[in-house]
């Protein structure tokens, strides 16, 4: 069994030398060997910024290179299901960035066949959440598991931010563009790592662009839980401040409020308060390691899962899920669902 990852890159992302590139180059596991573009050239110029040794003339010849083991997926939302079930048919690992994929129907499609090739294969796709890996998250869900806040009675996630230029991918439709997909999918993810369970969308409202009602440039969703507990999240690609990313779970003892679970590398901090009834007075303060950062655990748990079978926290079924209830934001705020992908 070979005991290096050899990883091709679908696409010159910006993204990618953050996500991909730098935590390799820290990974004796893992090497970064081809890379395709959407141009040769564009990924010529990707290959000589950041040494990779081999370029591609386009993303079929690079999943049919027998050198790679694996492709890492950062294309625009819109093309993941396509490339995905792609690489799956042609035998590579996948590491897709979020969102998984345009809708649910999508997810499990590739789910679906994801499944089918680990069966076969031990063949290993994995969504890109990268925050999920880091000590961070794991800490956030033992507080709350624990019972220290006592019985969950609300959830609630934001990440907000400003993104003024319209031509961005992000606010393109058909590429499945939209504030609830490319923030929005963070906070539905760390809503049910909180929450425990698979909450019902119960209202949502939006705020879309003149030039497409269609795409939201900032959502606000209600949740409920089965077992009682209400949630509430934030997206916004229109925000007035630089930067807000928070988390927080309310219970009947207690309160879990962290800042910046998304990027805790950088910087973040979690504060657990007591009830509100009693004054809420800070209970204690919390911080765990930033490093390795969320990437490099990303990475490192992608070739765990792939060269010693171990577990995979972001799988595709899981991504089925979280897609679900993307879905069904959409539908509440009384805009469709991202585009469906169509393999003809």
């Amino acid at each position: 069994m070979t005991t290096t990852l050899r990883v091709g890159l679908l696409g010159a992302a910006a993204i990618a030398p953050t996500a991909l590139i730098k935590p390799a180059n820290r990974n004796p596991r893992v090497t970064v060997t081809a890379v395709a573009a959407r141009s040769r050239k564009r990924a010529e110029t990707f290959a000589r910024k950041h040494d990779v040794p081999v370029v591609h003339a386009n993303y079929e010849a690079l999943l049919a290179d027998p050198q790679i083991d694996a492709v890492y997926v950062p294309l625009p939302n819109g093309l993941h299901a396509e490339w995905m079930l792609k690489a799956i048919d042609a035998g590579k690992h996948v590491l897709c960035e979020k969102p998984f994929t345009a809708n649910r129907a999508e997810a499990e499609r590739v789910a679906d066949a994801a499944d089918a090739a680990h069966a076969r294969t031990g063949l290993v796709v994995m969504e890109a959440f990268h925050y999920r890996h880091h000590a961070l998250a794991a800490r956030m869900r033992e507080i709350v598991r624990s019972g220290e806040l006592g019985e969950l009675r609300h959830v609630e996630a934001e990440v907000c931010f400003p993104l003024p230029r319209f031509s961005d991918i992000r606010y393109d439709y058909g590429l499945a563009g939209g504030a609830t997909m490319d923030a929005g999918c963070y906070t539905v993810h760390v809503a049910r790592l909180l929450g425990g369970e698979t909450p019902v969308v119960t209202a949502a409202r939006m705020l879309t662009l003149r030039r497409d009602h269609r795409v939201d440039r900032a959502m606000q969703a209600d949740l409920a839980f089965p077992a009682g507990a209400t949630g509430r999240l934030r997206a916004s690609m229109w925000s007035r401040r630089v930067l807000s990313i928070r988390a927080r779970a309310i219970g009947s003892k207690g309160e879990l409020t962290v800042t910046n679970f998304l990027m805790p590398q950088l910087y973040h901090r979690m504060t657990i308060r007591g009830p509100r009834d009693t004054g809420g007075r800070t209970l204690r303060r919390e911080r765990v390691a930033r490093q390795p950062s969320s990437y490099a655990c990303q990475l490192a748990a992608f070739a765990a899962a792939v060269l010693d079978g171990g577990p995979v926290l972001t799988s595709a079924r899981d991504a089925v899920v979280t897609m679900g209830i993307v879905d069904d934001i959409y539908r509440a705020a009384g805009l469709p669902p991202r585009g469906e992908y169509d393999p003809s």
